[in-house]
């Protein structure tokens, strides 16, 4: 790997953590367009690099709500805040559930598989149009909401389907504020970031080699600066419905799969 590759690697990881467009469903096209040796066989380690960039992205953005949230925490009242923490982790149930006990059953659908991406990209360019539309959003998020919202999270754990994008247009499709909706899907994924990042860890197959460093540290910043604007930009296109772009985005690459997998 090279300084180009970490930087182009590190901006898709910043991106697409928070636009609705399946930075899996994506990375399965590139694996089964250019194939599989263009594209650099990236250890552990730097895949844990990103996601922690990704994650301290969120953190940056959102360091004031996480602020409050603490201290509400830290008060151990049952105010807003603590309310808040107890949503994100009801939230969390179903993807934890998915993660432990589905691990290998979710690990082969991916692959090439390039017929199930396109179909759950057209999945996500529906939910996207569908949450676009949408106009009694005013609610907060409930706790019967976050737990939904949750079991759309570990949907999307499938190739094709946006994380960001099914767990937004969920929550606005549930009636929530837009806004909300874009806040709760945010901070909602980094407990999760940070928990497979700590599995990955204690798993005892990272390996870290000196001359490494560079493309390490390339790769950081580029995912951290990505995920900055990425997130920034995206909570400004939810407030102001123009997630029609990325539904048609989605649809279009969706049915280009499609007719790719067909036609081969």
């Amino acid at each position: 790997m090279d300084i180009t590759d970490s930087i182009i690697l590190g901006v898709i990881q910043g991106l697409t953590e928070f636009l609705p467009v399946s930075s899996s469903g994506h990375l399965e096209l590139g694996k089964a367009i250019l194939g599989d040796s263009s594209i650099p066989k990236e250890s552990l380690l730097f895949t844990v690099v990103l996601h922690f960039a990704t994650a301290l992205s969120t953190m940056v953005v959102f360091r004031k709500d996480i602020w409050l949230l603490l201290k509400g925490v830290i008060k151990f009242e049952w105010n807003e805040d603590l309310q808040f923490v107890s949503k994100i982790a009801l939230s969390m149930i179903p993807a934890v559930i998915v993660g432990l006990f589905f691990e290998e059953q979710l690990e082969s659908l991916f692959g090439a598989n390039i017929l199930l991406v396109g179909c759950m990209l057209l999945v996500t360019a529906a939910l996207l149009f569908l949450a676009d539309k949408a106009k009694d959003t005013h609610k907060k998020v409930s706790f019967k909401n976050a737990f939904i919202i949750g079991i759309s999270q570990a949907i999307a754990m499938l190739p094709g389907i946006s994380r960001s994008g099914a767990t937004i247009s969920t929550s606005v499709l549930l009636g929530n504020d837009k806004t909300r909706a874009a806040r709760f899907s945010f901070l909602m994924v980094v407990p999760l970031i940070f928990g497979k990042i700590a599995k990955d860890l204690l798993s005892g197959e990272l390996t870290y080699e000196a001359s490494n460093f560079t493309y390490l540290s390339v790769g950081f910043i580029a995912a951290f600066v990505a995920g900055l604007f990425a997130c920034t930009w995206m909570i400004s296109l939810v407030k102001k419905s123009k997630l029609s772009y990325f539904a048609i985005y989605c649809a279009i690459v969706g049915v280009i799969a499609i007719i790719y997998t067909l036609a081969n």
